[in-house]
């Protein structure tokens, strides 16, 4: 798979996590001025980042929506500073079509959509652009039938969603929504299976970095949640996960390059 001008293929790569925003449940406010987000983008590039995701708007629970005019004024700004300045392919974490063409248009190279292209105006604009992109499982309420079969199943139709509109299968990842639409022990459940996904035929990213089902497992803050977070750093390299999107790039790329040495991937 190609974004931006790399080509990503063999291994497991890290997304850094770059949010513009005052509330992520991780890093709010910590990154809202030009300046600091761009000596983040650079540190994280230093400490091993394959590419990294710009979201201007917090999906953590309880969040609270932001207009796509507020959000594309977070992004768009550092969107162009970072592409003029840095060589690295650049995601935005958005499910607003029209925020996601002024990034496209400002250097983005890849969509990533928390509800699977579920406004079918993203999976429009994705053909379009002919851009990657990475559509993610989620819903409001956590009640399924068969779990596994059903995360599948809304994935599949994700998909289908995204080539029905015109855009190349071999541009789409799928992302299982670790804490999005699922009880504790449903996001356990889907990082052990997460190599059932492979049936869909879409390279896989993981995003598990600080979430709730690693505080509520070790009973630890977000400040304190990083050796959980490795770990299912570890689980996606194991289960055959492509991508694994985290905030602490330098610890969760050296993690990520032990386990592949010992699976002999290099």
């Amino acid at each position: 798979m190609k974004i931006g001008n790399r080509e990503f293929g063999g291994r497991t790569y890290i997304m850094g996590i770059l949010n513009i925003t005052p509330d992520s449940f991780c890093d709010g406010g910590k990154y809202n001025a030009l300046d600091s987000a761009l000596k983040h983008t650079e540190e994280m590039i230093k400490d091993g980042a394959d590419i990294i995701d710009i979201g201007g708007e917090s999906t953590r629970p309880g969040y609270t929506p932001v207009s796509a005019e507020e959000e594309m004024e977070r992004i768009v700004p550092v969107i162009e500073k970072i592409s003029s300045e840095f060589d690295i392919p650049l995601s935005v974490d958005t499910y607003k079509a029209a925020v996601a063409r002024e990034a496209l248009n400002s250097g983005a190279d890849m969509l990533n959509d928390i509800w699977g292209f579920s406004d079918n105006k993203m999976a429009e604009l994705a053909a379009e652009y002919n851009t990657p992109c990475c559509l993610m499982h989620n819903r409001k309420e956590p009640i399924y039938g068969d779990f596994i079969a059903d995360v599948i199943w809304e994935l599949r139709q994700s998909i289908d969603r995204a080539v029905s509109a015109g855009l190349d299968r071999d541009k789409i990842i799928i992302d299982p929504g670790v804490g999005f639409g699922k009880t504790y022990e449903q996001n356990l459940e889907v990082m052990r299976r997460l190599d059932e996904l492979k049936v869909l035929d879409c390279p896989i990213l993981l995003g598990a970095s600080g979430k709730s089902v690693i505080g509520i497992t070790l009973d630890l803050p977000v400040s304190q949640r990083l050796s959980g977070t490795l770990a299912t750093s570890v689980i996606a390299v194991l289960k055959g996960a492509e991508f694994i999107r985290v905030h602490n790039v330098r610890e969760n790329k050296r993690a990520v390059l032990m386990a592949e040495k010992i699976l002999g991937r290099w």
